[in-house]
């Protein structure tokens, strides 16, 4: 456990301090998070792994804004989310983040392209734009060719890559994604990886990644490991830049 919180850095875009939260329900509390915290840095790809009910998909609902934090500050781009309504945390994620889930929350009515530019339609883009950019982003996970096919015509690593398609269509500075190899076999989920590496490297973009497997840790620049709420260390894959945040460096 880290007791002290990071010092800001100027090239973070996630901050996270001495983050706590409990869950209460008939009479029992659970707690998922405590005392988390952790830096990322701009155009990182990091992991979060540790056991089943560690608190990794709450620290990344947390960290993302859909969940709240008993107590704690998340800084997102310097912004500190538990002071947005939730209409406006609704329309910085909209902006700036995008999800990836394991079993794709795709609607089967809806043709490819049509997932995808789905969340910036709602988003109040035009419809032509909208079309435009999903079409593009479906052209940058290599499925121009399934733009018109329904979910349930398309294998499980086609679904994923639409769903890191809808993820990208706005841009966004940072990716969530909660075991989005979770689903698939050894050759798609190696696919994803793939992809996700090759955006993170061509686009700069930052990847927050929880799983279970190791070997998806390991393509990370870094893992941070969790156990009982807390986080007990890292490990450093590969460089990022100039050298590696420490989540227990806190100096200037």
């Amino acid at each position: 456990m880290v007791s002290e919180s990071p010092s800001p850095r100027v090239d973070a875009i996630i901050e996270a301090t001495d983050l706590h939260k409990t869950y209460r329900a008939d009479h029992n509390e659970v707690h998922a998070l405590r005392g988390v915290s952790l830096v990322v840095r701009r155009g990182e790809m990091v992991s979060i792994m540790g056991p089943s009910g560690c608190g990794k998909t709450t620290l990344l609902n947390c960290l993302s804004g859909l969940d709240e934090v008993d107590s704690g500050v998340v800084r997102i781009e310097g912004e500190e989310i538990q002071t947005l309504s939730d209409n406006a945390k609704t329309e910085y994620r909209a902006r700036r983040m995008g999800f990836v889930f394991q079993f794709y929350n795709l609607l089967p009515v809806l043709s490819s392209v049509e997932n995808v530019e789905l969340p910036l339609l709602l988003s109040g883009v035009p419809s032509a734009e909208a079309r435009r950019r999903a079409n593009e982003t479906l052209d940058l996970v290599q499925l121009h060719d399934w733009a018109g096919h329904r979910p349930a015509q398309l294998s499980g690593g086609q679904r994923q890559r639409v769903t890191i398609a809808r993820a990208l269509a706005n841009n966004p500075a940072i990716v969530w994604a909660d075991e989005p190899t979770g689903d698939l076999d050894s050759v798609n989920a190696n696919e994803i990886m793939e992809l996700i590496e090759t955006l993170n490297a061509n686009n700069q973009q930052t990847f927050v990644i929880v799983t279970h497997d190791q070997g998806i840790g390991d393509r990370c620049h870094r893992t941070i490991l969790m156990r009982d709420g807390q986080i007990e260390g890292e490990v450093q894959h590969r460089p990022f830049q100039d050298s590696p945040i420490l989540l227990s460096d806190t100096s200037g």
